[in-house]
C-alpha cells in the first residue's frame, strides 16, 4: 500500500461509538485500504451550528492503493451507507469522514481539498490528528502542527472520552 492518509471521524446521532466504529469496519473492508493506526475518541462541543448534540471525534491513519478521488469516493459511499444527510451545514450527522491528508500531497479540485482547509482551526481535529503522529507535517505550512493547535483558543470544547491507551482502552475494529 502506497499511499498514508489521515481520515477524520465525527458522530452525534444514535449511537455515537457504533457509527465510528462501523465507519472504520466499512473502510477497512475495502481490501484496498489497510488501518495502521487510531487515536482516542473525544466528545467535543458542536462548531459552527451549536444548536446539536455532542460530537464524539477520533482520527484514523490508514495506508491506501486508492487515489486521494477514489478514497474521497469511498468515504462519500461509506456516509450514505450509514446514513449521513446533509440537510444542515454543520448540522448532526450519523457520520462524517474528511481525509485531512493524503501523503504529502496538495490537492486541490472541485470534489476535494487536501490538506483539509479548515483541520488547522478546529481543535476536535487537531488533537487526536496529533495522537496518531506527533511529528506529522503539511506540505508547504512553516510552522509544525502543535505550533498551530496551540493557536487555538477553544481547546475546552474538546474532552477524551475514551482513551486508546490506558484503562479505557479499545480497539476499532474487533480482532
Amino acid at each position: 500500500m502506497e499511499n498514508t492518509a489521515f481520515i477524520a471521524l465525527g458522530s452525534n446521532i444514535g449511537n455515537r461509538y457504533d457509527n465510528l466504529m462501523s465507519a472504520i469496519k466499512h473502510l477497512v473492508d475495502y481490501s484496498q485500504i489497510e488501518l495502521v493506526n487510531y487515536s482516542s475518541i473525544y466528545e467535543t462541543d458542536p462548531v459552527g451550528y451549536e444548536d446539536q448534540d455532542l460530537f464524539l471525534n477520533m482520527v484514523i491513519e490508514i495506508q491506501t492503493t486508492f487515489s486521494a478521488i477514489e478514497l474521497l469516493d469511498v468515504c462519500l459511499k461509506t456516509e450514505l451507507e450509514l446514513g449521513r444527510k446533509r440537510e444542515i451545514k454543520w448540522g448532526p450527522r450519523t457520520i462524517d469522514l474528511d481525509i485531512l491528508l493524503y501523503n504529502q500531497e496538495n490537492i486541490e479540485t472541485e470534489k476535494l481539498i487536501v490538506p483539509h482547509p479548515r483541520m488547522i482551526e478546529r481543535a476536535f481535529v487537531m488533537i487526536p490528528l496529533l495522537e496518531t503522529n506527533r511529528d506529522i507535517s503539511i506540505p508547504e505550512m512553516e510552522k509544525p502542527l502543535a505550533a498551530w493547535l496551540n493557536a487555538i483558543p477553544d481547546k475546552e470544547g474538546v474532552r477524551i472520552w475514551k482513551q486508546k491507551n490506558g484503562e479505557d482502552v479499545f480497539e476499532p475494529i474487533e480482532s
